[in-house]
């Protein structure tokens, strides 16, 4: 029996709450009730007036009025430009990330893993609010943010591993001579360098707590910072973060482990390999940068520009990141402790290094190396 149903049974001599449990599923239900109920003369005007008011929402977003998802209905150019993937290659990308048939949320929302994934990709492809997404899928603004959480954790907690573990096969010993030689081909005076480190730093909305912690002096806004080291096929090889605004990047070189990561996986038949990083980084046998000498012969600033001319590629994949994926670039949506602000870039790195396998980037074909195919990058 439907509420309305339940309606016409009313005793008015009842206990008042029985008129609750009657529209107990949402505020907006009841005030259907109420209204009907009025009209039959079961309540008086200050009776609907009090219960009305007591159960006032937020203006709702008549998110009914559009259809509900469904992909056959997009055609490619939208699906490139509203989910930056073509509408061929979201499958193969769904299979690869092993997203379930159906995704069920805390409090039971469901909807397709085709859906969620269109959803993680349509929030995080520009900034937008979930009522800007309603008229594309047709669901309640809530619902949209619980579906998107539920993604962005699922793809987090499955996939994180592809940007800290170097158990991967692109990153195997052969494959890093191959960079050495494309680095080294492209003008780089360094014959053992496989790839470029350095950090970057996202500004976030200004914290109520802690923004001492969060504030980068040296940018001068309040940040979130990440470690990447970037390979010259185009893919994020490794991703560490977040850390705190003020960390220095030797700071973040010494607490991501990465040097003794390399220590165990920088060699080719027993030649030690390296990356180059800007000056803020230690040198060693695995981590080299430019001279920093007062009087510099020279051989050294010849060094030191054709280093440089190589290394800037480390800044086109940052760039990468911001353009395809400008959500986490939209500074009043990063807020600590009420957002996921830092799984949401790391998410947004895993879908750039896929992005890169199905489309390759500018780095790919500056240095002519071809990224791994999907399939390949999500193996292990």
């Amino acid at each position: 029996m439907t509420c309305l149903q339940q309606l016409y049974h009313f005793d008015k001599s009842k206990d008042k709450r029985l008129f609750y449990d009657m529209a107990s599923q949402s505020l907006q239900e009841f005030r259907e009730v109420l209204k009907e109920a009025y009209l039959l003369d079961l309540v008086d005007l200050e009776e609907f007036a009090l219960m009305y008011q007591n159960n006032l929402s937020r203006i709702v977003f008549p998110y009914w009025k559009f259809d509900r998802f469904d992909l056959d209905a997009w055609d490619d150019s939208e699906c490139y430009t509203e989910l930056r993937f073509r509408k061929n290659d979201l499958p193969a990308l769904l299979a690869c990330l092993r997203i379930p048939e159906k995704i069920v949320c805390s409090q039971r929302t469901s909807c397709s893993g085709l859906e969620a994934l269109c959803i993680l990709l349509k929030r995080l492809a520009f900034p937008c609010r979930y009522t800007d997404m309603a008229t594309r899928f047709g669901r309640n603004p809530t619902e949209l943010c619980l579906i998107f959480n539920t993604i962005l954790n699922f793809v987090y907690t499955t996939h994180q591993h592809h940007l800290s573990s170097w158990e991967q096969p692109f990153l195997s010993p052969e494959n890093l001579a191959l960079y050495t030689a494309a680095i080294h081909n492209h003008g780089a005076p360094l014959e053992n360098c496989f790839g470029f480190i350095d950090g970057t730093v996202r500004r976030i909305a200004r914290p109520k707590i802690n923004q001492r912690t969060m504030y980068n002096g040296h940018k001068r806004v309040h940040s979130m910072k990440f470690q990447s080291v970037v390979i010259p096929n185009g893919l994020i090889a490794n991703l560490a973060g977040p850390f705190e605004g003020k960390r220095h990047d030797s700071t973040m070189l010494y607490q991501s482990g990465l040097l003794p990561q390399l220590q165990q996986h920088a060699f080719h038949d027993g030649t030690p390999l390296c990356l180059y990083g800007d000056p803020a980084y230690p040198l060693g046998v695995h981590l080299q940068g430019p001279f920093k000498d007062r009087q510099l012969t020279p051989e050294m600033q010849n060094y030191n520009k054709a280093m440089s001319a190589v290394r800037v590629s480390v800044e086109w994949m940052f760039g990468c990141i911001r353009n395809y994926f400008q959500f986490v670039d939209f500074k009043s949506q990063q807020k600590v402790n009420l957002s996921s602000v830092g799984k949401m870039y790391i998410v947004c790195a895993l879908l750039q290094n896929a992005h890169t396998c199905l489309y390759g980037n500018i780095m790919s074909s500056v240095f002519e190396l071809s990224p791994p195919s999907l399939e390949q990058y999500f193996t292990v």
